[in-house]
């Protein structure tokens, strides 16, 4: 294939595909460039299906510290080894905008592959990953059904900014990706400093906006191609053996799902399942396509769940558990319920339920992150985990999946614009959010019971958060739509979207969206904002009637911090040679000791009488001594001109021979002995800092 170039320009940087050269025998590959970051975006699709109830689609985004010139890890080890966070968030990104546009019937494995090879550090990888996902789709001939784009937007001093670089991202007030294709948004991921819905309902539309230009770029491209996809034929089941399943199952299908109780509903399901199967068995013996029925019964079993789960919302505002449209199921606030931990809370809404966690430690223990984008340590981290007992099943315990590590960033980006700075809360923290049972959004019942934990161990915050779930149910025609408050069972699973936002009382905080169909508009979207804002509200007021503040003191159990600002210029003083001094306070005290270049100083103890006597030692080595002052010391040696003096520890002077008295002495072992504790007098202390004592006052 010859090698074809193209560009545009986007946000004001030049965006350039590259096509032939790189990676030819993949289905499709692109090789894309924003400013000086390139990404390399393949996509490749096995030839037979797989064995497999659902579409096999893997998106893997690769990070190599060559992109950005660096070489990292350890002393031993320098390839690249597990994905980083920030590699599995960017992949579910991607997962997130494509999935929605194949058909879910497709069988064959679908492998996207992103990796960075060079990073500029302005320009992010993650938009041109989407772009180039989308493009190495359309010019293969692996069956895709559109063409998606994807726009990073903040807002710096009031205006909304396309793709900001790295550097202008610390000044907006919110950082929001959104993506979908034409005229549409199937994909939002954003974190906010406590901005007004309305104001980042804003920044979502002006993104939908600005990539309209890239979507009709990829269609220029792709039209150069003329790409001809594989035909993957697809079971397609006649009318008549549908409507015979939907008249076997009758109004018992219906009945099951609005039986209330999940754990009912899902029994009564299964066994109509079973039924089902066994009557097509007894009624179509003899049929030689009995295997390819029995196979897809599935199929239609779900879209007649589809069918009546969508028909009860729309035409009739009735939902499977009975509850109004806008209504949340009952929550249950505790917080204080364990003995030992530094703070926890528990929350439930119907049958979801969190057990947050709270960890205090001393600012040592914060994370340290490294990839080709950034370097940065955490002094605040969030960690989810889903158990199989969680949603009443037997499973593997011990691995981290995608999702736990997308729920527990989801969660800490909603809890950051809230977390106190370190210089007023000095402390790292960590909390685990538990779920132990679960049906519907577990991680924004993590958002609340991380609050509650907070709350509950004292670290001043500066508003409690709350997250809600919405559903949609869109009609066939695109037409007629409803929003739905607080989500669960086959809402979630046969509902159109997924949209989380979390915030206070008084703007939203993180948002994360995904839906099931080829996109939603901003009508939508306003409508979701609106019932969302309200349900946060009652949750907030629901958490505040059990704790409204936090507390203002720290558990009993927590370390406690004391913090000490000292001359820079001293920091040696505390360090010591090779470390002798400070590993000796650690030793005498058992005190931890952190020191930054500012000369900030944090001890952290189990006690304060531990605490108190590290202080005392670090203030007595970094004291500004002046002259005059009257001290009494121990001889520590002794020369034949004079004897030096330790009047604090780390600071010793000198006396000489002629001030040791007012009387003549010969020699100064005369009067002086090692150890002998003398009461002295700080005479001057010169330029180069050395201290001139005296006895003769």
């Amino acid at each position: 294939m010859s090698v074809k170039t193209f560009e545009t320009d986007y946000g004001g940087r030049k965006f350039s595909v590259e096509i032939g050269r790189l990676a030819g025998q993949a289905n499709g590959a692109v090789f894309v460039r924003y400013a000086d970051t390139s990404v390399l975006v393949t996509a490749t699709m096995n030839k037979k299906p797989k064995d497999a109830n659902y579409m096999p689609l893997v998106i893997d985004y690769e990070e190599r510290f060559y992109a950005a010139g660096k070489i990292k890890g350890s002393r031993w080890v320098k390839r690249e080894t597990r994905p980083s966070d920030g590699a599995i968030l960017s992949a579910r990104l991607i997962d997130r905008t494509l999935r929605p546009l194949f058909d879910s019937r497709i069988r064959n494995e679908i492998q996207i592959v992103a990796t960075v090879l060079s990073y500029d550090g302005l320009n992010d990888p993650d938009i041109p990953s989407v772009i180039g996902a989308s493009l190495a789709l359309g010019i293969s001939d692996i069956p895709f059904d559109g063409v998606v784009s994807a726009a990073r937007v903040g807002r710096i001093d009031g205006n909304y900014v396309l793709n900001p670089i790295s550097s202008d991202l610390g000044k907006s007030d919110f950082d929001v990706v959104v993506s979908g294709p034409k005229e549409r948004i199937n994909m939002l991921e954003a974190g906010a400093q406590i901005v007004d819905d309305k104001v980042v309902l804003g920044g979502i539309e002006f993104g939908l906006k600005q990539y309209q230009k890239m979507i009709e770029f990829q269609k220029e491209i792709i039209a150069e191609f003329k790409p001809v996809k594989q035909k993957i034929d697809f079971f397609e089941p006649q009318e008549d053996l549908v409507s015979e399943i939907r008249n076997f199952l009758g109004s018992r299908l219906e009945k099951a799902i609005y039986l209330g109780s999940k754990q009912a509903m899902y029994e009564e399901l299964n066994q109509l399942k079973s039924e089902m199967q066994d009557w097509l068995k007894e009624h179509h013996k003899d049929n030689p396509g009995l295997g390819k029925m029995l196979q897809y019964s599935d199929e239609i079993f779900e879209s007649e769940i589809d069918r009546v789960v969508h028909e009860g919302v729309l035409e009739n505002n009735k939902r499977p558990d009975g509850r109004k449209l806008d209504e949340i199921r009952p929550l249950s606030i505790d917080v204080g319920i364990l003995p030992r931990t530094h703070g926890t809370g528990l929350f439930s809404r119907g049958q979801t339920q969190i057990l947050s966690i709270l960890t205090l430690a001393a600012p040592s223990a914060e994370q340290w992150i490294e990839t080709p984008e950034m370097e940065i340590k955490k002094h605040y981290m969030h960690h989810y985990n889903f158990p199989p007992y969680s949603s009443g099943e037997v499973g593997r315990m011990g691995f981290t999946g995608r999702r736990e590590i997308g729920h527990g960033a989801l969660a800490e980006r909603a809890l950051m614009a809230v977390i106190p700075d370190k210089d007023k809360f000095p402390y790292t923290m960590r909390i685990v959010s538990e779920s132990l049972s679960s049906n519907g959004s577990t991680s924004m019942a993590s958002v609340c019971g991380s609050t509650l934990a907070l709350m509950d161990g004292g670290v001043p915050i500066s508003a409690p958060v709350a997250g809600i779930s919405t559903g949609l149910m869109l009609s066939d025609d695109g037409k007629k739509f409803k929003i739905i408050t607080d989500i669960q069972g086959p809402e979630d699973h046969h509902g159109d979207m997924d949209l989380k936002i979390a915030g206070t009382e008084n703007g939203v905080t993180a948002i994360q969206m995904d839906v099931k169909i080829q996109g939603v508009t901003i009508e939508i979207l306003e409508s979701a904002f609106e019932q969302s804002k309200k349900a946060r509200k009652e949750i907030l007021e629901a958490m505040a009637k059990v704790i409204k503040d936090p507390r203002q003191d720290l558990s009993p159990f927590a370390p406690h911090i004391y913090m000490l600002q000292i001359n820079p210029e001293k920091i040696g003083k505390v360090i010591g040679p090779q470390g002798k001094v400070i590993n000796e306070i650690i030793s005498e005290t058992g005190a931890d000791i952190d020191i930054e270049d500012d000369g900030n100083i944090f001890i952290t103890a189990e006690t304060s009488q531990a605490a108190d006597k590290a202080i005392a030692w670090i203030k007595s080595l970094t004291r500004e001594i002046k002259p005059g002052e009257v001290f009494e010391g121990k001889v520590k040696r002794i020369l034949d001109f004079g004897a030096f003096i330790e009047i604090m520890p780390g600071h010793e002077g000198l006396v000489h021979i002629s001030e040791i008295s007012t009387k003549r002495v010969e020699r100064v072992s005369d009067a002086l002995k090692l150890g002998d504790v003398v009461k002295v007098k700080v005479k001057n202390i010169d330029e180069l800092g050395r201290i001139n004592l005296t006895m003769k006052f």
